[in-house]
């Protein structure tokens, strides 16, 4: 059994011609008849533009936040007339009958959206991590911070990065997302910082004398505080001498801890020379003596150094955990109390 197709022939040109001409003046005089509601739908998307940026500006919540937090303020009135325009949009779409068209234009942009959240990974992840940067706020400008290896001064937070200046004066730009997940230590955040020392001091001198005398020159310095109170250890002992450690406290905010502590090694070492406490012996001297009529006097008198518990940053931590937003999750301990 044979089967046989007929096929339709097609139409002559001038009248697909004729059919594509009918077609075209039917969209254009539907395009005039809703010409009114395109207008309409125009002005409601430009409305919806103006009342974003009105009621972004005049937001008192974006006016308080703005005075902390002037990176939170420009994306949030940024959002806000995003959002409010989109609004406008979306009505004006649907004004039209369009609506159809707006779940393809949300489904078009949640493929976009995802197929751009790859491509642009580290971006987005920069620009996330300033957004929690700026609500913690671990930092403010003018603080003197080290993030992993890098130590500068804190000039601006952006949407993207971190800008630092270097000691030598040099910008220097890190990823945000490298500064949120970095160990970051602020040195400015406790107005009180420590500095110390090192000086060795020959095998002949006291170590009671030179620590006393080193404390107090210290405590005679302009800058270095009485409370906490400067310090002295030993931190090693040799056949040519000791090896001594001092520290002071300083107020950031009234001196430079490079300058003081150069300050303080200068004046610890011009009150030893005048003192004669000699700095150990770089020759090996050998003594031949044949009989001692009495043995040497030591060096250092029987009386104990003070060991008890540093206190020194009880205070600062007590302040320090006032500040806290009450989002602290460490109990603190009970002191043990001796017998």
């Amino acid at each position: 059994m044979l089967l046989t197709t007929h096929i339709a022939p097609s139409p002559p040109l001038p009248q697909r011609f004729l059919e594509a001409m009918e077609q075209v003046q039917d969209k254009l005089l539907h395009l005039l008849a809703s010409a009114p509601l395109l207008l309409l739908a125009i002005l409601i998307v430009l409305g919806a533009v103006w009342l974003g940026g009105f009621v972004s500006r005049r937001m008192r919540v974006l006016t308080h936040i703005s005075r902390s937090n002037p990176y939170m303020d420009g994306l949030l009135r940024n959002t806000v007339q995003v959002l409010i325009g989109l609004a406008g949009v979306l009505v004006a779409l649907d004004l039209l009958g369009a609506t159809s068209l707006v779940g393809a234009v949300l489904g078009s942009a949640g493929v976009v959206g995802l197929v751009l959240g790859f491509a642009f990974k580290d971006i987005a992840e920069n620009y996330i991590a300033g957004v929690l940067l700026s609500l913690r706020q671990p930092f403010a400008p003018g603080d003197s911070v080290r993030i992993d290896h890098h130590e500068g001064k804190v000039i601006a937070l952006n949407s993207r990065a971190t800008y630092l200046m270097t000691a030598e004066g040099n910008h220097l730009q890190l990823p945000n997302s490298l500064v949120f997940k970095s160990v970051l230590l602020n040195y400015s955040r406790n107005p009180q910082r420590r500095f110390d020392f090192q000086i060795a001091v020959g095998n002949r001198a006291s170590l009671h004398r030179t620590m006393d005398l080193g404390i107090a020159t210290l405590s005679g310095i302009d800058g270095v505080l009485d409370k906490p109170a400067p310090n002295a250890l030993i931190l090693s002992l040799g056949n040519d001498g000791a090896t001594l450690q001092f520290t002071g406290w300083i107020d950031q905010t009234r001196n430079d801890l490079s300058r003081i502590r150069s300050e303080a090694m200068r004046s610890l070492r011009r009150a030893l020379w005048e003192a004669g406490i000699p700095a150990p012996e770089t020759v090996q001297h050998v003594a031949l003596v044949r009989n001692e009529a009495e043995p040497a006097p030591l060096p250092d008198n029987g009386h104990p150094r003070d060991t008890s518990v540093d206190r020194a940053l009880d205070a600062q931590l007590g302040r320090a955990r006032a500040l806290e937003d009450g989002s602290d999750l460490l109990e603190t301990p009970a002191r043990n109390q001796s017998p």
